[in-house]
Parts: structure tokens; C-alpha cells; sequence
């Protein structure tokens, strides 16, 4: 099941790729497992998948002891400074960074470890209270801070989480204010290559919008 899960989404988004004049192999399907079980997660594995994120470091963990070594996780759920240990060095992306206190925290952390950290900025582009992120008009400034001042962390773009509507409009704003943050930016002299958007809900409109990375779990592991 996990495996034809799989191959039926990755169909679906070579095909919304190619119908917004995208390239496929420019989007990375990351395997969310926040509810998947070690033997889901083998069976995607197994499959070729590689790709995996999770959004809780203290469930990650004692999976990763066993599962492949080769298997490229991002950790994709809020930073809490505490396991900030826990996650530093452990992830090939973390999509979460909100603020300059974590991003210090993570920079002090790094640098100690001797290593450089990839990392996406969470953005809230909704402007919900419950959502974590920096303000998108706060964005900028957290940025430069960033590129200027940690060394030890390599910004690689933006994530951003629409609301969970059925209005599309309502996404696709949120997707496009992302995607012309990150093209500001890039105008200003920054590489940032990744937009970190889409789940099962609304990857095709994040597709749209330029998304490279699509965080999807349900459609891939059920409810």
C-alpha cells in the first residue's frame, strides 16, 4: 500500500509539474512520519524512497538508530532550544528556524560541533495565531541576521505552512507572498534555492508557486 501510495503521488506531481511548465526533478518529496510506524517507513524505503521528515525529535530518534543510515531526514516541526542537541548535525535540512533567539542558539551549538547546519526559515505567512513562524514583514531582517551573523548555519530558503481551507485563493496567497519573499531576496544578492511548501491538502497549488519541497504523509502513510 505504502509503495503504491508513492508511486501514484509521484506520478501526480511529474504531471502537475509538467502542466505549470515545471521541472519534476527540481521537487523533493519528502515522506512526513509523524504518524508512520518503523515498518511504514521500511516499506517506503524499500520502494527507493529516500526522502523522509518529521515534525517530533523525541519519535525520530529512536528510529533513526534503526532504520538505513542512508535515508536523508529534515526535521520539519517547531524548534524547542532545548533538543536543539538533539537535532543539530542529525537532519540533512531543518525547515524550521523562526527567530533570531533559536537561530543563536543553533549557530552556538553548531559551531561547537564543528559543523555546518542547512536550514530553512519558517515564515507565517497567514498571520494565524496559532501558527509558529516569523511574521512574513519581520522576514528580512531575520535573514540578513542569518547570512550575517551564523556562520555555522547555510540558509537554503524558506518554509512556510498555508491554512488547512479549501479555499484556494486563501493558499495561493500564502504561497505567493513566500515565493516573492524569496525573490526579493535573491534580487538583494542571497541564493536561496528551496521553497519548502505543499502538503497533502495543497501541494498542487504549492507546485504552482514554485514549491521544490512538498511535505506529504497522509496521502503516502493514510490517516
Amino acid at each position: 500500500m505504502v509503495a503504491d501510495n508513492l508511486k501514484r503521488l509521484k506520478d501526480k506531481i511529474a504531471e502537475t509539474a509538467s502542466r505549470f511548465n515545471r521541472n519534476p526533478d527540481e521537487i523533493n518529496l519528502l515522506a512526513v512520519t509523524k504518524l508512520a510506524d518503523v515498518d511504514m517507513i521500511r516499506r517506503a524505503y524499500d520502494s527507493g524512497h529516500r526522502d523522509f521528515g518529521e515534525n517530533y525529535v523525541q519519535k525520530i530518534i529512536p528510529k533513526m538508530k534503526i532504520l538505513p543510515a542512508d535515508i536523508n531526514w529534515h526535521f520539519i516541526g517547531h524548534i524547542q532550544k532545548n533538543k536543539i542537541n538533539k537535532i543539530i548535525g542529525k537532519f540533512a535540512l531543518i525547515h524550521s528556524v523562526d527567530s533570531q533567539h533559536i537561530a543563536e542558539a543553533m549557530e552556538f551549538r553548531a559551531s561547537n560541533n564543528d559543523i555546518v547546519q542547512n536550514i530553512l526559515i519558517e515564515v507565517d505567512s497567514s498571520g494565524e495565531i496559532q501558527k509558529n513562524g516569523i511574521p512574513i514583514d519581520e522576514s528580512n531582517e531575520l535573514v540578513h541576521f542569518i547570512t550575517e551573523n551564523c556562520p555555522h548555519l547555510n540558509l537554503l530558503g524558506l518554509m512556510t505552512v498555508a491554512p488547512f481551507t479549501d479555499d484556494r485563493k486563501v493558499i495561493a496567497s500564502c504561497f505567493e507572498k513566500v515565493r516573492n519573499l524569496r525573490d526579493g531576496l535573491e534580487i538583494d544578492g542571497l541564493k536561496l534555492p528551496h521553497l519548502s511548501m505543499g502538503m497533502t491538502n495543497d501541494w498542487k497549488i504549492a507546485i504552482e508557486y514554485g514549491s521544490t519541497i512538498l511535505r506529504i504523509g497522509t496521502a503516502i502513510f493514510g490517516e
